[in-house]
């Protein structure tokens, strides 16, 4: 059986397909076997007020598309403007890489796999961030 592995701490939440699901007193494993299902862990979600860099707010977008709860076209068309404005500023070898395969999952319709490969510029970005600052 393969699928999406969630590993869950006592009281943890997921929001799966739009439903707020919370774990309970012990850590468990739940295996996701739908293809597309919309799945959040709400302790990585990114609160609005804190959508205050490009890829933060590439990831707040992703993120909406997973809540289900938006206009979907509305909101790929404005993620897939807000990777090409990143692929723009961030032109290393490894973030072009990562930025085109997010782009191919939106495309794709898959905001979960987008959400996760965007993810992995947020250190890039807050490094960049902090040495513009000194």
């Amino acid at each position: 059986m393969s699928g999406l592995v969630l590993k869950l701490g006592p009281k943890e939440r997921v929001l799966i397909n739009g439903a707020v699901i919370e774990n309970g007193d012990r850590r468990s494993r739940i295996t996701v076997v739908t293809s597309r299902a919309n799945i959040l862990r709400l302790r990585d979600a990114i609160h609005p007020d804190d959508a205050n860099t490009p890829v933060r707010r590439a990831c707040y977008l992703a993120q909406l598309l997973l809540s289900g709860e938006v206009d979907t076209v509305s909101i790929q068309t404005r993620l897939a403007g807000q990777i090409q404005s990143l692929a723009q500023i961030l032109r290393d070898k490894e973030s072009a890489t990562i930025l085109a395969r997010a782009k191919e999952a939106i495309e794709d319709g898959n905001a979960y796999t987008c959400l996760k490969l965007l993810r992995q510029l947020l250190p890039l970005e807050a490094h960049l961030l902090s040495v513009s600052h000194q």
